[in-house]
């Protein structure tokens, strides 16, 4: 018999070693930034990309349809995936809210790096993050779970910001906006170089080669909360879809089945009892010396020192608002309120002054919309009400600091 046990068994063999070789052929044929992990029977396959890459779209399309995963993964919280999907990032912006939670240098921050990636995805013709949206398409078209692996981007800065010094985070925000407003000639080998990177990413490694603190917060936390999440996610056939810079931190992280304590990870911390302690040490200082000039000198010398203070505060802060073109009744308020804010560390001239400025002159939806485009456009700042808000924000609480530090220093002197 031509189909005898032996004969079969033959064919048997042979056709699993030609399936054997073209599944090895076809897993060849992955670039070097699609890297297979096996970790106790299971199989992950961690796709890095560049964020602002077409490349990098098509490629996370071919992943997952060949390797038809129990779920995929992918570097995003569900506040970004919302904005991807939905295409309302801004539009639904409560800006009132983000004021009185304090929460308006975050959102400053999360504009700038998100108008950053935009321009570069410009430059490159692909909309920054559509490779990761791409994933979540392509799993609902197979009927695929997707698993959301990132920290919540609101936290993420926030501890970013909390973490990093007063001056630096001062620094910080120069550095980001000097770098949005940059228009370099990009020749077609860099922007080959480009296509290769997860452009952010790499923006964040520069930064924390300053800044060790922004490096643990926005590259090495987030490495151990996206492994821990794809080290939990259901399946044994797992595709993740993540920023090239983190591919390296991860996979250390999973091959050794390493899990971080995620609740750890997603506590805002506190600000330090010292600098608690400075904060309410200067004003105690300038209404000690207030006082003590008032008991040596006598009240009018008290009353000429009180008016130093006042001017000292409020026109520094006035003359922000006003080159921010502000409303008004923002430029009286910075005015007024300076000379108060100063003295406890509460709340700041800058935050009043933005919440004044926004419940007078609220941002319209299209403005909303439009802001991503508009933050790297300066004359944009001074049309667009939102970015006007920023406006109304840094320059009257500039103003303020220094008017603070020439107060203080004047009131200090008269004490003798």
């Amino acid at each position: 018999m031509t189909h005898d046990g032996v004969v079969t068994g033959e064919l048997d063999a042979e056709l699993v070693g030609e399936v054997l070789d073209v599944a090895e052929d076809q897993l060849s044929d992955y670039p070097p930034e699609v890297q297979i992990v096996e970790q106790n029977g299971r199989r992950l396959v961690l796709v890095g990309t560049a964020h602002v890459s077409q490349e990098s779209v098509e490629l996370v399309r071919r992943v997952i349809e060949r390797e038809q995963p129990d779920a995929v993964c992918v570097e995003l919280d569900q506040q970004r995936y919302q904005a991807l999907a939905e295409q309302r990032k801004w539009e639904s912006l409560d800006v009132k809210e983000i004021i009185r939670r304090k929460q308006l240098t975050t959102l400053l921050v999360n504009l700038l790096l998100a108008a950053y990636q935009r321009r570069l995805g410009h430059e490159l013709g692909v909309e920054p993050g559509r490779e990761l949206l791409e994933a979540t398409k392509v799993a609902d078209e197979l009927g695929v779970p997707v698993v959301l692996c990132d920290r919540d981007v609101r936290i993420t800065l926030r501890r970013a910001v909390r973490k990093t010094p007063f001056f630096r985070r001062i620094w910080l925000l120069a550095t980001l906006i000097a770098a949005l407003f940059e228009k370099p000639d990009l020749t077609e080998e860099q922007l080959e170089e480009l296509k290769q990177q997860d452009v952010l990413n790499e923006l964040m490694a520069e930064l924390g080669r300053f800044m060790p603190q922004l490096k643990t917060t926005l590259i090495d936390e987030r490495d151990s909360y996206l492994a821990t999440k794809i080290l939990r996610a259901k399946g044994d056939n797992l595709v993740a879809v993540v920023g090239a810079g983190h591919l390296k931190g991860m996979r250390e992280r999973i091959e050794a089945g390493e899990e971080a304590d995620l609740p750890s990870l997603e506590v805002i911390p506190p600000a330090s009892k010292m600098w608690k302690v400075f904060l309410w040490l200067i004003p105690t200082l300038i209404l000690g010396s207030i006082a003590w000039i008032g008991y040596t000198q006598g009240t009018d010398a008290a009353g000429a020192n009180i008016s130093f203070w006042i001017l000292a505060n409020g026109i520094p802060a006035a003359i922000g608002a006003i080159l921010a073109l502000s409303h008004p009744l923002t430029i009286l308020t910075a005015f007024l309120a300076s000379p108060l804010t100063s003295l406890t560390p509460l709340i700041g001239a800058s935050y009043v002054c933005a919440f004044v400025q926004v419940y007078m002159r609220p941002p319209t939806v299209g403005e909303l919309r439009h802001v991503g485009q508009d933050i790297g456009k300066i004359h944009k700042w001074w049309s667009n009400r939102l970015l006007k808000v920023f406006l109304a924000f840094l320059l009257p609480g500039l103003g303020s600091t220094i008017g603070s530090w020439v107060g203080a220093v004047g009131i200090f002197k008269n004490l003798f």
